[in-house]
């Protein structure tokens, strides 16, 4: 097999779906495989690596990017990756450059220029299992704020429907006792509200969460939201959607390679969106093990 591309019918609009099956099926090296409910693109990404399928793409929102990329780590020397974003987010493919449109998407993988990035891991440890991403995991108010939107407001506001959310849920916030381990010898405690760990630079639908964030660095970059009062937070969500939330002395950034997190409460974690497990938690960079098929950087400064 040349090319397989996993699809999730659930993903995007009727009008998309119908102009990219109508596209996909006048490539006659190409196969379409359909998932048909949670963990199936993950299974047929698994499927098509032990196939030695030379491209896997993802056609979904950003739940299928990382089901693919975890059916991917079987052998992430024998797939590249390719992506034809469907859903609302798509926050992987704004840092990396793939446009939002499937159809101008599809051109960037018949195109075949290929990206080398780097995967994150997260271990779990015990029965919580490994899961791999490409973008961010978030735990804390995000988890909140997450459980405070419905699908449609995400849909119609984006960025803004993350800050109507967030200033709803003030009120119910309780700060994590954290204790974070960077590269196995330096070491943060702190009362957290907040803990981001970033491979790429967006969420949410688009807001700059680690604006810092590079995909080939061989890092990931840690954001910190320290217990605060409640007057400062409110002042730091619309710094946050600007992506200016860094360069405040409230705020803790760092870089490391392998990041170990503890916290009482145990912090519930997602990974690019979806709920995987509470700390303890490691996360590890590997660097440049993928190739995405993506448009080349303009710029050194790009992600």
């Amino acid at each position: 097999m040349d090319v397989v591309v996993i699809l999730n019918p659930n993903a995007g609009s009727a009008e998309e779906m119908d102009n990219l099956r109508q596209r996909l099926a006048r490539q006659p090296s190409l196969e379409v495989w359909e998932t048909s409910g949670p963990g199936d693109a993950r299974k047929l990404a698994r499927r098509a690596v032990e196939g030695r399928c030379r491209t896997v793409v993802a056609a979904g929102g950003d739940g299928t990017l990382n089901e693919v990329l975890n059916g991917l780590a079987a052998d992430f020397t024998c797939s590249r990756l390719g992506i034809l974003p469907l859903g609302t987010g798509n926050d992987f493919v704004r840092s990396i450059g793939i446009p939002d449109d499937p159809g101008e998407a599809l051109d960037v993988i018949e195109t075949g220029q290929v990206r080398r990035v780097d995967v994150a891991r997260a271990d779990f440890g015990g029965g919580g299992g490994v899961r791999h991403f490409l973008n961010m995991s978030a735990g804390g108010f995000s988890n909140a704020v997450g459980e405070a939107m419905d699908s449609e407001t995400k849909k119609r506001w984006g960025g803004l429907a993350y800050a109507l959310a967030a200033v709803r849920v003030l009120g119910e916030l309780e700060p994590y006792e954290t204790r974070i381990v960077l590269d196995r010898n330096d070491v943060l405690e702190m009362p957290l509200y907040l803990l981001l760990v970033a491979n790429a630079r967006y969420v949410a639908s688009g807001v700059p969460a680690a604006p810092s964030a590079r995909l080939d660095d061989g890092r990931l970059e840690l954001v910190a939201f320290p217990e605060m009062e409640m007057g400062d937070i409110a002042a730091m969500i619309p710094r946050t959607l600007l992506g200016m939330h860094e360069g405040s002395e409230r705020v803790t950034v760092r870089r490391a390679r392998h990041i170990e997190i503890y916290s009482d409460p145990p912090l519930p974690l997602n990974v690019d969106g979806e709920a995987c497990g509470d700390t303890p938690v490691t996360f590890e960079t590997l660097p440049g093990v993928l190739e995405v098929l993506a448009p080349p950087r303009e710029n050194p400064e790009d992600a």
